[in-house]
């Protein structure tokens, strides 16, 4: 029904606060150890916003394919009655829910492999 729109508001935190980052490492200038982690950071959000926003592109896709979107007012059929809204609710709430809490758990699993590789390979040199 509208289970996507949870990961893509996610999505969209995670953008702006990435852009964020990204205009505070650049007006500090480069070169400094404080700006190199900032956009380290920077890349790893990229990865998250790369997995949510994704993930809600093929969701949304999905949705229309089934006929669950459409190009008339309120857009999702799930909103059309107030019986059908509270389901839809009820459906962003935990499939939503879950599905943003899951792909930022991979996202954070990721990340610490990485970072441990690159630990490990700098211990080696």
């Amino acid at each position: 029904m509208a289970c996507f729109l949870v990961p893509a508001a996610e999505a969209v935190v995670v953008t702006s606060v990435k852009a964020g980052i990204k205009r505070s490492a650049e007006k500090n200038g480069l070169g400094s150890e404080v700006v190199a982690k900032k956009m380290a950071l920077v890349q790893k959000l990229t990865w998250l916003t790369n997995l949510l926003w994704g993930g809600s592109v093929l969701l949304a896709f999905e949705h229309v394919w089934h006929g669950e979107i459409v190009p008339w007012f309120p857009f999702l059929t799930a909103a059309a009655t107030p019986d059908s809204a509270s389901e839809m609710l009820f459906e962003m709430g935990t499939i939503g829910v879950g599905m943003a809490v899951l792909v930022t758990l991979a996202w954070g699993a990721m990340v610490l492999v990485t970072d441990s590789i690159k630990r490990r390979a700098a211990a080696r040199a």
